[in-house]
């Protein structure tokens, strides 16, 4: 008999493959209508290319796996002086574990590795929890800038 996701399941931050390409889809549309955002242009083609739109150009997409399944995600778009924090996101069952600041640590660590000079992110207002976290680990508030998102009207950036 399979056991349903508990506490105890060990949860790994593993490097995304090919395989994960319909849990990515689904982790990104999921959060984007959980908080009411349309699936804009931009996150249409990181929903349907991860490999071109973050691989390809040096960035990473991490994934949260739990007993095999994706359950949390995060990527980082190549920047000239750093790399874009994108498409962070934990299953709502998932949340409350500290699962999405793993996301962002291994985001981070990764980021460091290439000698990259900041993290940058743009997100909405709205997300609460979301901008605590990046608050929490050192990413400052930046003026607005232009955006291809409708959605996002908070900019932050974390200096390495």
């Amino acid at each position: 008999m399979k056991h349903a996701m508990n506490a105890e399941s060990p949860v790994h931050i593993v490097d995304y493959h090919p395989r994960h390409a319909a849990a990515w889809a689904q982790l990104n549309q999921a959060w984007l209508a959980e908080g009411g955002f349309a699936i804009e242009a931009k996150d249409r083609r990181s929903i349907d290319d991860p490999e071109g739109v973050f691989l390809v150009p040096g960035g990473r997409i991490f994934i949260a796996e739990r007993d095999g399944a994706a359950v949390g995600c995060c990527a980082l778009i190549r920047l000239e002086d750093g790399f874009e924090v994108s498409k962070m996101t934990v299953t709502p069952a998932a949340r409350g574990r500290g699962l999405a600041r793993r996301l962002l640590d291994a985001c981070e660590a990764a980021a460091r590795q290439t000698q990259a000079k900041r993290l940058y992110l743009e997100t909405n207002s709205g997300l609460a929890p979301a901008i605590a976290l990046y608050e929490s680990v050192g990413f400052i508030h930046l003026p607005a800038r232009p955006t291809p998102y409708a959605r996002a009207d908070v900019f932050m950036e974390k200096r390495l």
